[in-house]
């Protein structure tokens, strides 16, 4: 049986150390790119379900009821974590002295956790991003370079041969031609997904954001922002005034 010059058994045994090298580089970056897909809209998946149970934290009857609520939508849901994170430093801001944060307000010292939670939750949220959008910025120039270099194996079997064979140059040409597809396919993907979960946490971070400043209301005067804005946030109040 003849032998498919166009076959991939046929583009990889044609091939060189710098080409194989190349193909296992887009094949690494496009399994990782996947990967991360597939995990982040799972969690995503999670984080947009466990806000389906802030309202069941509100109508519990206490703070500790609200919590196991908000942990029964999800083990690691950042609302539960943030409940938590206020409660105990409802707790704990007070009561323990010699510390540089105790001799902050206890509002402030509420804010602060928050804060800290916050910014734990967002840095856990962005992880695997830089990596989609680095692939979706390098794997074309990876395709291109792995064209390039197909192109170069083409214009050297021309030049041993003497003559512009098509048997000589099918496979490098066919080669060059794969690396650049094979670059394009994985970028797409890495990209529109990189768009798609960078809103999705823009979403989710506005959304922990208010529950924070809800919790932040609820132990330090127990009454909504709207009534105590002034005593809470007093930039905010004076904002307001100003523009008023």
């Amino acid at each position: 049986m003849q032998e498919n010059a166009f076959g991939f058994a046929h583009l990889w045994a044609s091939g060189d150390a710098m080409s194989h090298a190349v193909a296992i580089l887009i094949v690494v970056m496009s399994v990782a790119s996947w990967y991360l897909i597939l995990a982040k809209a799972w969690d995503w998946w999670r984080v947009r379900r466990s806000a389906r149970a802030v309202a069941g934290f509100w109508a519990a009857s206490s703070v500790t009821e609200g919590i196991e609520r908000l942990r029964a939508a999800g083990a690691d849901s950042p609302y539960a974590q943030l409940a938590a994170q206020a409660d105990a430093c409802h707790h704990d801001c007070e009561t323990v002295a010699g510390r540089l944060a105790s001799r902050l307000d206890p509002a402030e010292q509420m804010e602060r956790a928050l804060r800290q939670q916050l910014s734990t939750t967002q840095a856990g949220m962005e992880n695997g991003l830089t990596f989609l959008a680095t692939t979706g910025a390098t794997a074309p120039f990876v395709g291109l370079f792995g064209t390039v270099w197909g192109i170069y194996h083409a214009l050297l079997a021309i030049g041993l041969s003497g003559q512009a064979a098509l048997e000589k140059i099918a496979g490098p040409v066919g080669e060059a031609l794969i690396m650049t597809a094979a670059g394009l396919a994985v970028a797409l993907p890495a990209v529109f997904a990189y768009n798609a979960f960078a809103r999705a946490n823009r979403v989710i971070l506005a959304d922990l954001d208010g529950f924070a400043h809800d919790l932040h209301a609820f132990f330090t005067v127990g009454k909504p922002f709207a009534a105590n804005s002034a005593q809470i946030h007093p930039m905010r109040a004076r904002a307001a005034a100003e523009a008023a």
